[in-house]
């Protein structure tokens, strides 16, 4: 039986810790179906569709990377039914459940390493959709031609047209997000649906134009023995990294769940099964390209750019349009509002959060960053790296430490008796913790590249940093007797 304390409520909560975004929920309305809508747009984008593409470079065949594919997202279904549940049970975010493992205030390091990667990607994802949005004006306007060249017409690394296009969305995702959440749910309640049914729209037509006549088998090279083995394990890893982001802030979205039977229910559909369909179109749309265009495409833009119908063009770029603003709605905004708002909740509402994240996007020049491998590698490679050592602590805190028991008071209070609360402002065996799993999961990604060599390794840095944190967390957090003494400690009443 899962505790969730309600004992001894404190009078009022700390201002320093709260505001009306972070409180606990006073209702939890979200159906299955939300969370299943929610997966939808997050899966349904255009760097959902590249993944996928992309595992065929690396030697598989179809088969194989469909295995793959539906082995990964199981991996993110079964994590993401972790991390839901002490948000859903609390009805708080992701930054304040952090609070458990690291103190009220050492919560800010999870949360902002957390909103930093966001933001880069919110910069990424927005650039990406703007492309597509490029694709539309210059169909419908070819004289903007000059304007879209960049040695014509650009600086800091951008045509004048490729900032247009950045511009328009990136009003259009604040404006979206400015609404609340409700307003998101309900965008996200249609948007993955519609980007289905232009997915099936285009997989057919691609089937009609090649007279059914497709070849499955994409790549063009084959491998054997154990180096398909350890080619599959690395797309499955691959996968499962692609979905980090998300997965260790869902408790952004599951405390909205009416229940956690209906967030399970919800990551089921939207994940492994939605998955599914998402991975079969995917493979055949992809495997369709081949005989009507003479090559493999994986870009699902660079595909309708190759349709002749203007109808077609437009529809298909709206619609991936539709799906990257909402991924970067529900992935990439949502996260850093949370998550600076806990740097200072008086100071900082929900909404200014988000701003700030949306702003720092663009300081970002994330066109100049997309563009060049080595720093896209780098950066999100060390980032996405301490992904994992967050994931780690977080669980091993709720499920071995903490035994699922929640003090959901004294998440905010700075009281000195308050579970949460750690005299030097953090709890000290979650950061040694996370900098121990920290720096091994990053030299994971750094070091293979230095010396050249053993590059399979980079590909399982979340599954390092993830496994050395909950490892590194459990055995300092027994030993400094954390969840020993205290509200936490003793007996409670189920919520």
């Amino acid at each position: 039986m899962t505790d969730l304390t309600e004992i001894a409520p404190r009078t009022s909560y700390d201002p320093r810790l709260t505001n009306e975004d972070l409180a606990p929920l006073q209702k939890q309305s979200w159906s299955a179906y939300n969370i299943f809508a929610f997966w939808m747009s997050d899966v349904h984008s255009v760097g959902g569709y590249l993944t996928a593409g992309s595992l065929f470079a690396l030697g598989l065949t179809s088969w194989q990377v469909f295995v793959c594919l539906i082995a990964g997202i199981c991996i993110v279904q079964f994590f993401c039914n972790l991390v839901a549940k002490p948000s859903q049970l609390a009805g708080v975010p992701y930054p304040v459940i952090s609070r458990v493992s690291f103190g009220v205030r050492g919560a800010n390091i999870a949360a902002i390493i957390r909103g930093l990667i966001a933001v880069a990607w919110y910069g990424v994802q927005t650039f990406l959709a703007a492309a597509a949005l490029n694709i539309v004006f210059l169909k419908f306007w070819p004289g903007l031609a000059p304007w879209a060249d960049v040695t014509q017409h650009g600086f800091l690394g951008l045509s004048v047209l490729g900032y247009a296009g950045f511009a328009i969305l990136w009003v259009a995702q604040a404006a979206l997000f400015w609404r609340g959440m409700e307003t998101i749910r309900k965008f996200i309640d249609l948007a993955g649906p519609a980007v289905y049914v232009t997915m099936m729209l285009l997989c057919g037509y691609l089937l009609v134009k090649a007279d059914f006549s497709i070849d499955l088998n994409l790549s063009d090279h084959r491998l054997s023995g154990w180096a398909t083995v350890g080619t599959m394990l690395g797309a499955i890893a691959l996968v499962v990294s692609y979905f980090s982001g998300p997965m260790l802030n869902f408790g952004d979205f599951s405390r909205y769940g009416k229940s956690f039977a209906a967030v399970k229910k919800g990551n089921l559909w939207g994940l492994p099964l939605n998955f599914i369909f998402f991975s079969l179109l995917t493979v055949v749309t992809a495997a369709a390209t081949v005989p009507v265009y003479g090559q493999l495409i994986t870009d699902p833009i660079q595909t309708v750019e190759r349709i002749g119908s203007t109808f077609a063009i437009v529809l298909g770029a709206a619609t991936f349009v539709t799906a990257t603003v909402g991924i970067n709605i529900v992935a990439n905004f949502i996260s850093p509002a949370f998550d600076f708002s806990n740097v200072s909740p008086q100071r900082i509402s929900w909404r200014m959060g988000g701003m700030i994240a949306a702003v720092g996007s663009v300081l970002l020049t994330p066109w100049n960053w997309y563009n060049n491998d080595t720093a896209i590698h780098y950066t999100l490679g060390i980032l996405g790296a301490l992904i994992g050592p967050l994931f780690g602590i977080l669980i091993a805190d709720f499920y071995l430490i903490r035994k699922q028991k929640l003090v959901v008071d004294d998440m905010f209070t700075m009281d000195e008796d308050g579970e949460y609360y750690y005299s030097k402002g953090y709890n000290p065996s979650a950061v040694k913790a996370v900098i121990a799993a920290g720096l091994l999961s990053v030299a994971s990604v750094l070091v293979p590249r230095w010396i050249d060599a053993g590059l399979w390794i980079s590909d399982y840095s979340w599954f390092i940093g993830c496994g050395a944190g909950f490892a590194a967390y459990s055995v300092l957090a027994k030993r400094a007797n954390v969840a020993g003494s205290g509200r936490a400690g003793v007996p409670q009443q189920v919520a």
